[in-house]
């Protein structure tokens, strides 16, 4: 992972921001962002996957994390991966599609979401996710071939 001082700020936010949680398989929920962040090349993408659920999973807002000092891209980009109940799941993920730096993260995010060894034991919600999660990763792996 690149480490910068932003990044430092932002993964020492991230721990706190999610202290506590876990995910389904009862895991500490950072490992999660952690994952994702580890495959990063840039300061921007590494900043957003550690983000990329603060917002919509925790208490905390855009203000606060633009107070770390994240840059407007990213806020922007931040503000796509927040996934808004009321907005059809394909119509959050059309809406990822038309930001290079959100199709980014949030294929990463897909790609660790679609590992089934983290939802080990848990077949139902496998079978779930696989559908929902594949039939995204197929979208915006195509609208990013498409745009390149």
């Amino acid at each position: 992972m690149l480490y910068s001082e932003l990044i430092n700020r932002v993964l020492i936010f991230v721990y706190k921001a999610h202290d506590g949680q876990s995910d389904i398989s009862g895991v500490p929920y950072v490992f999660h962002p952690l994952h994702l962040a580890e495959q990063m090349d840039d300061e921007a993408s590494t900043v957003l996957a550690l983000l990329h659920d603060v917002v919509e999973d925790t208490g905390y807002t855009f203000d606060e994390v633009r107070s770390l000092g994240v840059s407007e891209q990213v806020i922007e980009a931040l503000k796509l991966l927040t996934h808004d109940k009321t907005v059809p799941y394909m119509t959050y993920i059309m809406d990822i599609s038309a930001n290079a730096l959100a199709t980014k993260v949030k294929l990463a995010d897909l790609a660790h979401n679609l590992d089934e060894s983290r939802v080990a034991g848990l077949d139902k919600k496998k079978k779930i996710w696989r559908e929902k999660y594949t039939a995204a990763q197929k979208y915006l792996m195509e609208k990013q071939s498409a745009a390149n």
